[in-house]
């Protein structure tokens, strides 16, 4: 495991490294077999200005080309490198269908993850096995958006954003852990895959669900032009953008979601049980 503090205990399973420095010991990684790269400063956490674009951007292709250099120069390379990326790749495509062979979007989100993408390109380029891993919307109740929301909508303050069309692509932290884990084993596969749950949903529905299932109204639609003053261009970016991706090569190869439909997974995470709502 890679961090930036110091390890706790000399002989510790942490390696230090400085992704900003371009410090990281190639002698620490000599032997491994698989290297799993997830690191990246949070992309929602406050609004978009020049600096905070910068950090993300650093955050992810500054740190990703330092780990494949690495792991291309050393004498003992892993077999694999998966590494994170972003349904964000595609941009904005309204209602259209996006596969793992979609082009790429515009926009600095697209952008960023085109650039994620190549920045682990030496490590494959050395013969090391390259997954690259876009994810949805991360769904699980102690943490990212399903986490901010709950408030919200228990104190009945949720509502549809913009026009409620855009599409989102969600994935249940369960099955993004087990397509990284089922991903790490099949070593015939490489390239990009959608971490996604097989269905999407649009804001809209994303938002009757969340209330039907909380018992709470969904009243406070907040329009794009105020969610564009409050966030800039992050609203564009972030919560207006539609994004319709299907994990095609996950389901071809044979994994299977425990979470594939919305209603159920967010039943399961919220310990409401799988009982119809009605």
């Amino acid at each position: 495991m890679l961090r930036r503090a110091p390890p706790a205990e000399p002989g510790g399973p942490f390696v230090l490294w400085d992704p900003a420095a371009g410090r990281l010991a190639p002698a620490d990684l000599e032997g491994l077999d698989a290297v799993v790269h997830l690191a990246g400063e949070n992309i929602a956490a406050r609004r978009w200005n020049t600096a905070r674009k910068e950090l993300l951007w650093s955050s992810r292709v500054a740190s990703t080309r330092l780990l494949a250099e690495t792991l291309a120069d050393l004498r003992q390379k892993p077999h694999s490198l998966l590494c994170a990326s972003a349904v964000g790749f595609y941009g904005n495509r309204g209602d259209e269908i996006l596969s793992e062979a979609s082009s790429p979007g515009t926009g600095f989100l697209a952008e960023l993850c085109q650039a994620w993408e190549s920045a682990a390109q030496p490590a494959q380029q050395a013969g090391i096995r390259l997954v690259q891993l876009r994810f949805g919307v991360v769904l699980w109740p102690s943490g990212g958006m399903l986490a901010k929301l709950l408030p919200l909508f228990r104190w009945c303050l949720g509502g549809r954003l913009g026009s409620g069309r855009q599409w989102i692509s969600w994935v249940s932290r369960h099955d993004l852990v087990a397509a990284i884990r089922y991903l790490l084993t099949q070593d015939h596969l490489s390239g990009p895959f959608n971490i996604t749950a097989p269905s999407p949903v649009t804001n809209a529905e994303w938002t009757a669900i969340l209330s039907r299932l909380l018992r709470r109204p969904a009243f406070f639609h907040q329009p794009a032009w105020l969610l564009r003053l409050v966030l800039g261009e992050m609203a564009d970016q972030l919560l207006l953008a539609s994004t319709r991706a299907i994990p095609y090569r996950l389901q071809d190869s044979g994994f299977t979601f425990r979470d594939g439909i919305l209603e159920p997974a967010l039943r399961r995470m919220l310990g409401l049980g799988l009982r119809s709502s009605g």
